[in-house]
């Protein structure tokens, strides 16, 4: 099959990096510090891998003999957001750090969005959980025909409105108004995201017509590289918007974990020499940003108990990388993303395990999938493939 399957655990840390201090991070581990919180992890196919081998976790002790090789990887991006992550994932680094605005956006960006988009007001303009924002502020949206801005951890500008307040084309005009002529220049935030809900007071609920309008990749990466060479790129869930759909032949959308893995299993028996690059997100948006280590353990359970879906479906000419693009740790204060190392977990199917070490950064990912494809690139990193 030779297919290369790329599964980003969205969040899911495995302890600080050199630089945390600078970040407020001191002491962040997602994984160890979550399994400490809820009195252990039981992580079976997971600790078969080696996830035990990378860090001390409670309940998923070292495996003596692990199936998959396994290390961490060193992010070189400044800042700890989603984008650039992924963008180092894919073999960039990220020189200047997207803003962001834990205090909500200044003054005269938000006068200069009322004035390009025409609109009388908005709500909102806080760090804010998006389904907890529109239960507190739908009310009022509903009233005043306002839309709800807000922001997260995250580099993004985030408007949210009632369907039936503000129909679908019309949140997508204002989102690309945003894009194109008021979130830029030094304040060029990854993304804006449309997020439109529907129902009525204290039921209001999130609907799927959620539309990103990202920021492209600096440079080319990983899928610009394949794409460009005609191999199949399969992007699940956020990736597409993460990259900007660029370098992406079939983009498949996720509304959970659950559908992200259906997807990728799909993927993988019906793909022949692709790259199938996934983001399961709930980690993350779900239980890393609110504070609920019971419930990313959870998750974290449920990818376990279907891990070996994943593994069945490989063959010896296939490659799996398990990892993360930032730490999202639980248990501390904040409930922004953790500066941190991410996991390797590096499988290939009756092939020898190995300790793959501290990586210098995400982009070995990039060159490994790059040497397993055989395609001559520029990107940064340093391939383990053959290691």
């Amino acid at each position: 099959m030779n297919n290369f399957i790329l599964i980003v655990l969205d969040g899911l840390g495995v302890g600080e990096l050199p630089d945390a201090k600078r970040y407020k991070d001191e002491g962040s581990n997602t994984i160890s510090n979550m399994a400490t919180a809820v009195g252990g992890l039981n992580l079976p196919n997971l600790q078969k891998l080696g996830i035990g081998n990378i860090t001390q976790i409670l309940g998923v002790p070292p495996e003596k003999n692990p199936l998959a090789s396994y290390g961490k990887l060193t992010e070189i991006s400044v800042g700890k957001d989603s984008t650039t992550g992924h963008w180092e994932l894919g073999g960039v680094k990220t020189e200047i750090e997207f803003p962001l605005y834990p205090d909500g956006f200044p003054e005269d960006v938000i006068n200069k969005f009322l004035t390009e988009t025409g609109l009388k007001g908005i709500l909102g303009n806080i760090p804010a959980s998006g389904t907890e924002i529109i239960e507190l502020l739908g009310d009022e949206h509903v009233k005043t025909g306002y839309p709800i801005v807000y922001t997260s951890g995250d580099s993004v500008f985030q408007i949210a409105a009632h369907e039936e307040v503000i129909p679908l084309d019309k949140q997508y005009e204002i989102c690309t108004i945003a894009r194109e002529k008021v979130l830029i220049s030094q304040h060029s935030v990854g993304r804006i995201i449309a997020r439109p809900f529907i129902g009525t007071s204290g039921n209001y609920s999130r609907t799927t017509n959620r539309k990103d309008y990202s920021v492209d990749p600096s440079s080319n990466t990983i899928l610009d590289y394949l794409f460009n060479e005609g191999i199949e790129t399969i992007a699940v869930g956020k990736i597409n918007d993460l990259f900007n759909y660029r370098g992406i032949k079939t983009r498949l959308k996720t509304k959970s974990n659950n559908e992200g893995i259906d997807r990728i299993i799909d993927s993988g028996m019906k793909a022949n020499g692709a790259l199938i690059f996934a983001n399961l997100v709930d980690f993350d948006v779900n239980y890393g940003h609110r504070n609920d280590p019971e419930g990313f353990a959870k998750a974290l359970k449920e990818f376990d108990t279907r891990l070996p879906e994943i593994l069945n479906i490989l063959d010896e000419s296939d490659c799996l990388i398990l990892t993360a693009d930032h730490g999202n740790d639980p248990t501390t204060p904040s409930t922004d993303h953790s500066r941190e190392y991410v996991p390797l977990i590096f499988y290939r199917k009756n092939h020898s395990a190995k300790n793959l070490g501290t990586r210098e950064t995400f982009a070995d990912v990039a060159q490994t999938v790059a040497h397993f494809f055989k395609i001559n690139n520029e990107l940064i990193g340093k391939s383990f493939l053959n290691e």
